[in-house]
C-alpha cells in the first residue's frame, strides 16, 4: 500500500522565512544600537564571571531590568535608565493599607521600548501625606420679589442650614477638626493658628477660643449621657488629679484645680469631673446615685478628708 507524500505549501514556508529574516535584521539592529550607539542607549549586563555580555534571553531564570531613577515630574513620564539583576522584595518591608488612595505615575525609560516584550512591572509604593486644605463653603440664594398688593411686595428667599455654632464663619468640619486638635492631639490653639498663618489664613485668638467654647457648649447633653452611662456601673476606680487652669479673672495666671476620674475598666469608659478642690463636696455630688463597688487609693487620712475608703460599695 502506497502512501501519498504529506502536501507541503512552499508558499507558506517563504512567508514564515521572510518574516524570520526581518526579525532577525530587527534584532541585529537593536544590537548595534545597543553597543555602538550613546551611553543612554545600552542595555549591557555583567555576568558573574566579570566579562560583558548582552542580555537578550527573556526566559533566563536571572531577569535583567530596568532600574527607575532620577524622576523630576509627576506624570506619565520617560527617565533615566539602569539594568541591574532582579531581586526579591525585602521581606520585611510593611504592606502599606489598601483602603489608601492610590496616586500612580507610571515611569517610562528614554531608551525606545516599542519592539521590546514586556515581561512585567516594578511596583514601588511609598507614603505621602498631603497637609489638610483650609476651603471656604459658599452657600448662593437666589432672591425673588413676591408682590404683595399693587404697591407693595417682599422679598423671598432660602433659609440657610442649621449650624452648631450660628453667626460664625467656621463650618462643623473646621470646628471638629479644631477640637480634635486640641483635646485628643494636645496642639494648643496659638499653634493651629500658626498653622492656619502658613495657609494663609489669619484668624485671631479670640476668634478660635470663642470657637471652642461654643463648640463644647453644645456638648453638655453628650456628658451628661456619658456620665449616667458610667455611673451605672456595677464597678469603677476613683482618683483626682491636679491641673493648672487659666483664670480668667487673672490675665496671665493660674490656679490649680483638679479632675476627678471615674473609670470603668469593664467596659473601658472613664468620666472627668473637673472640681477646683478636692474635698469631698466633689465625689459626693457625683456619686450620691451610685449604687455599686468604689475603689481607691486613698490612704486613712485622705479617707477621712474625701469620705471615701479603698474599696466601699455604695
Amino acid at each position: 500500500m502506497q502512501v501519498a507524500a504529506p502536501h507541503i505549501d512552499y508558499k507558506v514556508l517563504y512567508e514564515q522565512s521572510q518574516f524570520e529574516i526581518a526579525d532577525l535584521k530587527h534584532q541585529l539592529a537593536q544590537i548595534k544600537k545597543m553597543i555602538f550607539g550613546s551611553k543612554h542607549e545600552r542595555f549591557v549586563a555583567s555576568d558573574n564571571t566579570g566579562s560583558l555580555q548582552l542580555s537578550l534571553n527573556l526566559e533566563a531564570e536571572t531577569i535583567e531590568q530596568c532600574k527607575i531613577t532620577d524622576a523630576t515630574k509627576i506624570e506619565y513620564i520617560r527617565t533615566k535608565t539602569e539594568v541591574i539583576e532582579n531581586k526579591k522584595p525585602h521581606p520585611g518591608r510593611m504592606k502599606l493599607p489598601e483602603h489608601l488612595r492610590r496616586v500612580t505615575t507610571i515611569l517610562q525609560p528614554d531608551t525606545d521600548v516599542t519592539n521590546l516584550k514586556k515581561i512585567g512591572e516594578e511596583i514601588t509604593e511609598i507614603l505621602d501625606w498631603t497637609p489638610g486644605e483650609m476651603f471656604v463653603k459658599q452657600y448662593i440664594r437666589p432672591k425673588y420679589v413676591v408682590p404683595v398688593s399693587e404697591t407693595n411686595s417682599t422679598v423671598l428667599t432660602a433659609s440657610l442650614p442649621n449650624r452648631i455654632v450660628e453667626k460664625s464663619m467656621a463650618a462643623e468640619g473646621l470646628l471638629a477638626q479644631v477640637i480634635v486638635d486640641k483635646y485628643v492631639d494636645h496642639l494648643p490653639l496659638h499653634r493651629q493658628l500658626q498653622r492656619f498663618q502658613r495657609a494663609g489664613v489669619t484668624i485671631a485668638q479670640s476668634t478660635i477660643n470663642g470657637w471652642v467654647t461654643l463648640t463644647l457648649e453644645q456638648f453638655l447633653s453628650l456628658y451628661e449621657l456619658h456620665k449616667i452611662q458610667v455611673l451605672a456601673s456595677y464597678y469603677l476606680h476613683a482618683d483626682e488629679t491636679t491641673i493648672k487652669v487659666l483664670d480668667r479673672d487673672k490675665p496671665g495666671a493660674t490656679h490649680q484645680g483638679y479632675y476627678w476620674l471615674y473609670h470603668n475598666s469593664k467596659d473601658k469608659i472613664v468620666l472627668f469631673d473637673y472640681r477646683k478642690g478636692r474635698s469631698r463636696e466633689g465625689p459626693n455630688d457625683i456619686l450620691k446615685d451610685f449604687k455599686g463597688f468604689l475603689q481607691t487609693d486613698a490612704r486613712p487620712a485622705d479617707a477621712s478628708r474625701t469620705g471615701i475608703c479603698s474599696l466601699r460599695r455604695l
